[in-house]
């Protein structure tokens, strides 16, 4: 495992932990922590033992506070046109494992953003999200206004951006920004739980169902059912499917083999 600057990994159990840890700065995402997490992300999807990323903030305070404004300021319009953050969370999003944001403290901009590229996004009672980039004179870039408005809707999306409004771990559950709302002491055990009961299914079906879900979100319905169809003829030629369903059929837990 490659040892990091800005982040704690630890692979435990089937579970890539992935932890920013720049608590100093409030973990915001400046280049080598960027960098880093794209080789932390190379690393966890070539790794087959791995089912399930975790990311979490170290310190207790943030998850991710934003960009490193410092960088931001020295940019330059035709840097706006690299992949960069936004690429970095396509590749997230695009993942075959699945992820979960544990958001705990601040989730600002970048970080928001980074918690939105995830499947599952879990927040406390200490959570604080929102996309503020309009009180710097730019708007949110890696997903922010696609995703949010996919996930909570246009009106509440249009609403947080350009108000630029910070919500706590509660509203966010309310709106559907975030998945579940947990105490503080509740969040381990919580993204645990959750880790578990994914690491229980059939890998190959687990990378099916994201992909089913990503590509067939924003086409017109018969074609998404298409998708829909088409993975599942994948999942009935593998043998995972026939393990599934001979386990099911046996009353044992089933042992998948990811093919």
């Amino acid at each position: 495992m490659k040892a990091f600057e800005s982040l704690n990994v630890e692979i435990k159990e089937g579970i890539y932990w992935l932890t920013l840890n720049r608590p100093e700065a409030r973990n915001a995402l400046d280049a080598k922590m960027l960098e880093e997490i794209d080789t932390a992300l190379v690393e966890a999807e070539a790794d087959e033992d791995v089912r399930v990323i975790i990311i979490q903030g170290a310190g207790g305070k943030s998850f991710a506070a934003g960009a490193d404004i410092k960088q931001l300021n020295t940019r330059k319009p035709l840097e706006a046109l690299i992949p960069g953050m936004q690429g970095l969370y396509q590749k997230l999003e695009n993942s075959k494992k699945v992820t979960i944001a544990a958001v705990n403290g601040y989730a600002l901009g970048g970080g928001c953003e980074l918690a939105l590229a995830c499947d599952i996004r879990i927040a406390t009672n200490k959570a604080k999200l929102g996309l503020p980039e309009l009180n710097l004179g730019i708007i949110p870039g890696a997903g922010g206004t696609q995703r949010l408005a996919r996930i909570v809707g246009k009106g509440r999306a249009l609403d947080m951006i350009l108000t630029g409004k910070i919500i706590d771990g509660e509203e966010a559950e309310r709106i559907g920004l975030v998945t579940y709302f947990v105490s503080e002491d509740e969040l381990t055990s919580k993204v645990e739980s959750i880790a578990g009961d994914i690491l229980k299914k059939g890998p190959v079906a687990i990378q099916l169902a994201k992909f089913a879900v990503h590509k067939g979100y924003d086409i017109d319905e018969g074609t998404a059912m298409w998708i829909e169809k088409l993975s599942q003829a994948v999942a009935f030629g593998t043998e995972d499917k026939d393990e599934g369903t001979k386990a099911f059929i046996e009353k044992r837990k089933a042992e998948f083999k990811n093919r």
